[in-house]
Formats: C-alpha cells, sequence, structure tokens
C-alpha cells in the first residue's frame, strides 16, 4: 500500500477546493482497507473515506488519512429471463456502470445517467432523478464493519432508505465502508418518461423507436443544459435537498405566491428549493470566486480559487434568505468536512 503524506485534495472533489490530506492512500481491494485502518490506529488518526468527492465540501485541511475507494468491477451473479443481479465495485464511476447496464440492455439506471460520483455513495444518498430512486433496483451491498472489519451485507430494508437518506447517514454513519453493491435490473424494459423535461427532449431529439440509450441521451442533454461541469466549473450538483412541507402551509403560501410549483407525496408537499432559492434572489449571484450558477440556482460554484468556508457561508446566508421569506428550512444535501 502506497501511503502520501501532505497530498492536496483538488483533484479529488468535485467543487475543486484545495486543501491538504495529512496522509493519502487508495483501497483496491479489502485487505487495503484493513491496512488502512491499521495504519490510521496507528497514528492515532481518523480515517477519512473517500469515492467520487461529488458530494462533499472541504473547508479544511484534513488531519487525517484519507482512503480513497477504488473498489471495481462488475459481475454478473444471477440471470433468468426478466431479471439480472449484477454486483459492482464501490470504486466504479456510476455514469461508466450505467453506460455499461445500457450496452448490455440492463433496465433500470438510465434516469440516472451522469450522476457524479461513485457506486459507493449510491445508497449512502438514495441518489434518484427524473422520478428514479436507487432503492427501487438495490438489492444489497457489502460493507467492512470499522470496529470489527468483518464484511456485512445490507439488504434493502436494512439500508432504511428514504429522500436522499440511508441508514448510512444516520444511526450508522461513519461505521462501515462499502465495498461493493448488487443491483437488480430489468431484462423487460419499462421507460420511465413521466417528468415532462425527459419526453419533451425525445420529441426534440426525434426519437421514434424508446430505448435505454434515447432515454439516457435525453438525461444527458438536459443534465448537460442544466448543471455547470464539474470539470470546468467546480460544483457538487445539487446543494440543497428539496423540502416537503405540509399541505396547510403550502397552501397559505399559493395564496401569497401563486405560482409557488408543488408535488404532492406520502408526507405533505414537496417544493422545489431551486424555486425558492431564485424568488429569493439568488440565481447568478457571484462573490468573488463563489457564487449561485446562472442556470441552476441549486448549484453552488467554485469559479476557481474559492474556499470551502466562503461557500459555506454562502449557502448559511441563502437558508437564512429563504427561511425568512417562506418559512421554508433548507437542508444541504452537499456534505462539511
Amino acid at each position: 500500500m502506497n501511503i502520501q503524506e501532505n497530498i492536496s485534495l483538488k483533484e479529488y472533489n468535485t467543487f475543486g477546493i484545495d486543501k491538504k490530506a495529512r496522509f493519502f492512500t487508495e483501497a483496491h481491494n479489502i485487505e487495503d482497507i484493513l491496512e488502512a485502518q491499521q495504519f490510521a490506529r496507528d497514528k492515532g488518526l481518523e480515517l477519512f473515506v473517500l469515492g467520487g468527492g461529488s458530494n462533499i465540501l472541504l473547508t479544511q485541511d484534513l488531519n487525517a488519512v484519507v482512503l480513497k475507494i477504488n473498489l471495481c468491477g462488475i459481475e454478473l451473479l444471477e440471470e433468468n429471463e426478466d431479471s439480472v443481479l449484477v454486483k459492482v465495485g464501490a470504486g466504479e464511476v456510476w455514469h461508466d456502470f450505467v453506460l455499461e447496464a445500457i450496452s448490455r440492455n440492463w433496465a433500470g439506471v438510465e434516469n440516472l445517467s451522469l450522476i457524479p460520483g461513485t457506486v459507493g455513495a449510491s445508497p449512502m444518498q438514495n441518489i434518484g432523478a427524473y422520478g428514479v430512486e436507487i432503492k427501487e433496483i438495490f438489492h444489497s451491498l457489502e460493507a467492512v464493519e470499522r470496529s470489527t472489519g468483518k464484511v456485512k451485507t445490507f439488504t434493502q430494508q436494512e439500508c432504511q432508505f428514504g429522500y436522499r437518506e440511508s441508514i448510512f447517514k444516520t444511526t450508522e454513519k461513519g461505521k462501515f465502508i462499502i465495498t461493493s453493491v448488487t443491483f437488480q435490473l430489468s431484462k423487460q424494459p419499462v421507460f420511465n418518461t413521466s417528468y415532462g423535461a425527459i419526453s419533451d427532449t425525445l420529441k426534440a431529439m426525434k426519437v421514434t423507436d424508446l430505448n435505454l440509450k434515447a432515454i439516457s441521451d435525453a438525461v444527458i442533454q438536459i443534465r448537460q443544459s442544466k448543471l455547470p461541469d464539474p470539470k470546468k466549473i467546480g460544483n457538487a450538483g445539487s446543494f440543497f435537498k428539496n423540502p416537503t412541507i405540509a399541505e396547510g402551509q403550502y397552501q397559505e403560501l399559493k395564496a401569497t405566491h401563486p405560482s409557488i410549483p408543488g408535488y404532492p407525496n406520502d408526507e405533505g408537499v414537496k417544493v422545489p428549493a431551486a424555486w425558492l432559492i431564485e424568488q429569493a434572489g439568488w440565481k447568478g449571484k457571484r462573490f468573488g470566486q463563489i457564487g449561485v450558477h446562472e442556470l441552476q440556482p441549486l448549484v453552488l460554484v467554485n469559479y476557481g480559487d474559492g474556499e470551502g468556508a466562503d461557500i459555506k457561508a454562502l449557502s448559511r446566508k441563502i437558508q437564512e434568505d429563504v427561511k425568512s421569506k417562506f418559512g421554508i428550512d433548507l437542508h444541504p444535501e452537499v456534505n462539511f468536512i
């Protein structure tokens, strides 16, 4: 195992924040994870696990052993007439796995095209987009328990998935290191074009024969038109979750803000955070090297040499302003480090 000292993490987080790791190493198998854990214990330091770095905001140097998860591989476990069980290494790039699934005509992940990050992070967040969430195709995952070094399997029920939530962000936070995720994908595609943007884009693309690649291409086109490329402008995609409010509160807001969009769910009405932020006047605002994206107000950006602490402060101001104007609490999707 190659362990480096005082390494910049700029290339390892999509915000492009230039903070240093006291120690840095990569894991290509479970033995590497256990070795890194022991090294961290010997040094009396925290072991900080890093995936694609697409959902973190670095606000300080990390006096820790940073472990980049690079366990890769796509393994077909089971197959029948209707579906496949596919085990995927936690270090695989999510979008690369999506493209591989589409190339094999395995359905279920096409609406999740171009979401940044790695496969291992997908169940932690219960990632979702355009009418699909990970929990719908999730079968199980394997993870190393930090305290014992043993590998444990988690079923869908045990993961306790919620909106951008799982047990790995609540009661089991920091206790496990995900090494692989197994998905159940369909060989009999049922296309999900319920989001208007997808059907509109498919029409514009003049798609007559609907297939997995066409839906993926449409999603990619939509995401590229709305979201900045992290390779060009540092960002972590959606910075805030879309809040769900009570039906009564929504009706009160609709009386004073007739254009407020709302989507009923089991807990109330989901309101787009992007709409709230734009209506509060933050869209396109720039403050030196950081700001709010001019096309998608849900995305906070680093234009070059921005500081994570400044982006965090900006997010707090947006939260306070939205709370003041609409009485709604916005919660970050991004993890502050």
